[in-house]
C-alpha cells in the first residue's frame, strides 16, 4: 500500500479508516496529512518499524518530509507510536506498543520484532 504516486486516494478506504480510528484512540484530530500517515502505518493491520525518511518515501507529495517528523511525534506523544533509537543516531517508529525485544540487521539498516521468549 502506498500513495507515493502523490495521490492520498490510492490508499483504499478501508486503510483510511482503520487509520482514523487509531488516531481516534490517541485523541488526535484527523487531518489530511495524519490521515494519510495513519492509513500507511496501521491500514492494513498490521505491525511495522519505519523510519521518517521512509514513512516520507511511501507518503507521496502532499507531505513534507518536516511534517512526517512532526507527525511521527505527535503519534509517539499521543501513545500510538514508540521511537526506537539505533545507535544514538537511527530513529525507527514502532507501531506494536507492547513490551518486546527487537533485532536490528546492520547489513540491511532494518529493525525487526525479536521472538519475546529469546
Amino acid at each position: 500500500m502506498t500513495a507515493r504516486t502523490g495521490d492520498p486516494t490510492a490508499i483504499d478506504d478501508a486503510a483510511m479508516r482503520r487509520g482514523a480510528a487509531w488516531l481516534g484512540r490517541g485523541g488526535l484530530r484527523p487531518t489530511r496529512q495524519r490521515l494519510v500517515l495513519a492509513a500507511l502505518l496501521v491500514g492494513d493491520g498490521r505491525d511495522r518499524h519505519v523510519t521518517a525518511e521512509s514513512l516520507f518515501a511511501a507518503a507521496g507529495e502532499d507531505v513534507s518530509l518536516a511534517t512526517v517528523y512532526n507527525t511521527l511525534r505527535a503519534f509517539c506523544e499521543a501513545g500510538l507510536l514508540r521511537e526506537i533509537t539505533v545507535d544514538g543516531s537511527k530513529s525507527y517508529f514502532d507501531t506494536n506498543m507492547s513490551d518486546h525485544p527487537h533485532f536490528y540487521w546492520e547489513d540491511t539498516a532494518t529493525l525487526t520484532d525479536a521472538p519475546s521468549a529469546e
